[in-house]
């Protein structure tokens, strides 16, 4: 079976409606046990104290905000390419999603950044690549809402998705493109030898297990409605035609 079958729409609903409480669930567990283990079974760093546990909540976030964006480009691209509707439907269930998670890492990389460099906000590149992402992500949902024409929209908005790519990439690789700047290096990396303590390691990738469950779990529901929206949209045009 192709995979481009599952653009059906109904193939689509069939197919995710069992895979969603599954995913949800799994989500919860991973995040309950994730988020419980490192905020009250961890200990305190030996520079940063307690402010350490930041990093369950705002690496996770960080990681989404990135990885969304680059999920909505490449279902823009398969709308540019196949002109698949359902591919255009998940990137626009995606970007509320993935709006949300910049704000995360936005606000709790300000609450992890003011006792450690003593400002809540510096124009550092990382920071300043990553505040340019979440306007567009603004940019991207208000030109959904302010077309009527579905189409039009998912062109206009896919081309949207593609210069915003560039500032995904800055936001991901910022620190290495630039040495100046207050924020750190990565936290994980495949290419390092060493990464965070693994007492803290652990439980931080439960916690990115939780939030990529929760995003795929999401994207799906929101994936799901607008199909339902697209629906209803299609028969009130069809009644008011009749």
């Amino acid at each position: 079976m192709s995979l481009w079958s599952y653009a059906n729409p109904t193939r689509f609903m069939a197919t995710t409606r069992p895979l969603l409480p599954w995913l949800s669930a799994l989500a919860a567990a991973c995040l309950v046990v994730g988020l419980v283990w490192g905020f009250f079974f961890t200990p305190d760093d030996y520079r940063q104290g307690s402010t350490v546990k930041i990093i369950y909540l705002h690496v996770p976030s960080a990681l989404m905000a990135i990885n969304a964006w680059f999920m909505m480009l490449v279902a823009s691209l398969i709308w540019l390419i196949r002109r698949h509707h359902v591919s255009a439907l998940a990137a626009k269930a995606a970007a509320p999603v993935g709006v949300t998670m910049t704000l995360v890492a936005l606000v709790t990389g300000a609450v992890w950044g003011s006792p450690m460099w003593g400002t809540w906000w510096a124009w550092d590149p990382r920071l300043t690549s990553f505040l340019i992402l979440f306007l567009f992500y603004l940019g991207y949902m208000a030109l959904w809402a302010a077309i009527e024409d579905p189409d039009t929209a998912a062109d206009l908005t896919s081309v949207l998705c593609l210069v915003g790519s560039v500032f995904a990439v800055l936001s991901r690789y910022a620190v290495n493109f630039w040495n100046q700047g207050l924020h750190q290096g990565a936290s994980l990396s495949l290419d390092k030898e060493e990464n965070v303590a693994d007492v803290f390691y652990i439980p931080l990738l439960v916690c990115i297990a939780g939030f990529v469950l929760l995003f795929v779990a999401l994207v799906l529901a929101r994936t799901r409605t607008e199909i339902r929206a697209r629906r209803l949209h299609a028969l009130q045009l069809r009644e008011r035609m009749a």
